[in-house]
């Protein structure tokens, strides 16, 4: 049976969780949102009440579940008070701003006993499914290598808001968008414990804030007076257990041409290899068959890949809430992935490897 489900933050990501909620069958019960007009804007496109506090949307009668996409600043505090009212959690990446903080929400989860599913939508990319069945299935044999990239020639998103404010966002495009492909790379692999990271991260093109150019920006325009501290570009190689070693690049500004950049994930295994754009049409595995090198490309639906992703992320947790299947996100992978991302942060910061805290 369909449940009711709350929005906890209602920009654009909240929009999406709303509109894919209800595609999913499931009711949107209420919203809520620290600027009363965006909660009020979002319930008169998907129905449910706007409320003037979260603990007033956990109130609300209905509301089974909620999706949590607030600034990164306000994950732990959300997720631990709607778990805290015994509602099911879906909440966007990252889990939050450090390892301990994920520590006290999956406590708060098994105090709960309700689901906690984290927001890694790249999983669902039919892409990424595909590779994902081919390696199960055993035709990519021991992996021992990933490069994962996700680049911006000029992506740096709000200028001078909480996106780049290191308090409010825990960085820049390494929390932002190298927690996507990380999750995927260790996601494909069967995730391995990282064990050690070496990184480096750079903040070259914002400064001043009124110097920067562009051709587009999300998330608002550019604020003249406000923070720009975090980096706008991150490299890392993470040292995982069984040997596996993932290559991550992520950047929001770099002086590259369009077509010299190639978003993507690169998997390397003794038995084949491949390079899929998560959300591209087409997978070519490169193997071996009958004695002759041959590259194999599966038949997918390649159709709307960014809402078939959406869309597979609320099957999951609609699955996990009704059936009781465990979550396919679930908090214990969202913290594995966010001390490796804390560690990359220590690294780039004391210029060596360090080990990913377990």
């Amino acid at each position: 049976m369909p449940f009711g489900i709350g929005i906890v933050g209602c920009g654009g990501i909240g929009a999406v969780h709303a509109e894919t909620a209800r595609r999913s069958g499931l009711r949107v019960v209420g919203a809520w949102d620290i600027a009363p007009e965006r909660a009020s804007a979002l319930v008169g496109v998907h129905g449910g009440r706007a409320t003037d506090s979260l603990d007033a949307l956990l109130a609300l009668p209905g509301v089974d579940a909620v999706a949590i996409a607030v600034p990164n600043d306000l994950h732990k505090e959300c997720a631990i008070a709607a778990l805290g009212a015994r509602k099911h959690v879906l909440l966007e990446k990252p889990m939050a701003m450090s390892a301990p903080e994920c520590d006290q929400i999956n406590a708060a989860a098994v105090r709960s006993g309700t689901v906690l599913q984290v927001g890694f939508v790249c999983r669902g990319a039919p892409a990424s499914a595909t590779v994902k069945h081919f390696i199960d299935a055993g035709r990519f044999g021991r992996i021992h290598h990933i490069k994962a990239s996700l680049y911006r020639r000029r992506g740096i998103p709000g200028l001078g808001g909480w996106f780049t404010t290191k308090a409010r966002s825990g960085g820049g495009p390494l929390i932002d968008l190298g927690v996507h492909v990380l999750d995927l790379s260790l996601h494909l692999a069967g995730y391995p414990k990282p064990l050690r990271a070496s990184g480096a991260t750079w903040s070259l093109f914002g400064h001043p804030i009124t110097g920067y150019r562009y051709t587009s920006m999300w998330a608002g325009p550019p604020n003249p007076k406000g923070t720009f501290d975090v980096e706008d570009a991150a490299h890392a190689l993470v040292r995982c257990e069984g040997g596996l070693t993932i290559e991550l690049n992520v950047t929001w500004a770099t002086n590259m041409p369009a077509n010299s950049l190639r978003d993507g994930i690169a998997v390397w295994g003794d038995r084949a290899g491949a390079w899929f754009d998560v959300f591209g049409s087409e997978v070519t595995i490169a193997t071996e068959e009958e004695g002759r090198l041959v590259d194999v490309r599966p038949l997918f639906n390649a159709d709307k890949p960014m809402e078939q992703a959406w869309d597979a992320q609320y099957a999951q947790f609609i699955a996990a809430v009704r059936d009781g299947v465990p979550p396919h996100a679930n908090g214990a992978q969202g913290r594995t992935l966010q001390a490796t991302i804390d560690a990359i942060y220590e690294s780039a910061s004391a210029g060596r490897e360090v080990d990913v805290p377990q």
